[in-house]
């Protein structure tokens, strides 16, 4: 099939596919004796996979692992599960940043409770200050934790 007849089959863009191959996760297909690239049902099958695990947010190197994983289907399943085990760790720290991050947000946001002019806006006087409620938080990387939400802004999945 062509790349168009797999992007829609597997309900993504031409140029999502062209960017997994760049990144290493689909391999690069045959070409035809036209010079167009030719996909078969095996390619499909691991897009729909990285599709999938893109839906569940994990990264492209973690992606990479399992497929490599899926590779060698004669090994045992520990290590995907070990993989598994590390995201949802994963995304229990982001929970716990998002939930710092919304009770920033909440704070910040009492600092206006009625209808004033931007000169007064108590949540733009607030940014403004240095030792201000969102100032400081960081994560425990180190990371300030108004970048949770754009891990993945920028990048087509």
């Amino acid at each position: 099939m062509k790349i168009g007849e797999l992007a829609q089959q597997a309900g993504c863009s031409v140029e999502t596919i062209r960017y997994y191959e760049r990144e290493g996760l689909l391999p690069l297909p045959g070409r035809t004796s036209g010079n167009y690239r030719h996909y078969d049902a095996a390619q499909l099958e691991r897009l729909q996979l990285i599709r999938r695990c893109r839906t569940l947010d994990m990264t492209h190197d973690e992606i990479r692992t399992l497929l490599g994983y899926r590779d060698q289907p004669e090994r045992d399943c520990d290590a995907v599960n070990v993989l598994i085990d590390e995201h949802i760790a994963h995304v229990r720290r982001r929970i716990t940043e998002l939930a710092s991050l919304e009770q920033q947000l909440r704070t910040l946001r009492q600092h206006c409770h009625d209808k004033r002019t931007i000169s007064q806006c108590g949540i733009l006087k607030d940014l403004e200050e240095p030792s201000s409620c969102c100032s400081g938080e960081v994560n425990a990387a180190g990371q300030h934790l108004g970048g949770v939400h754009g891990n993945h802004l920028g990048k087509t999945s």
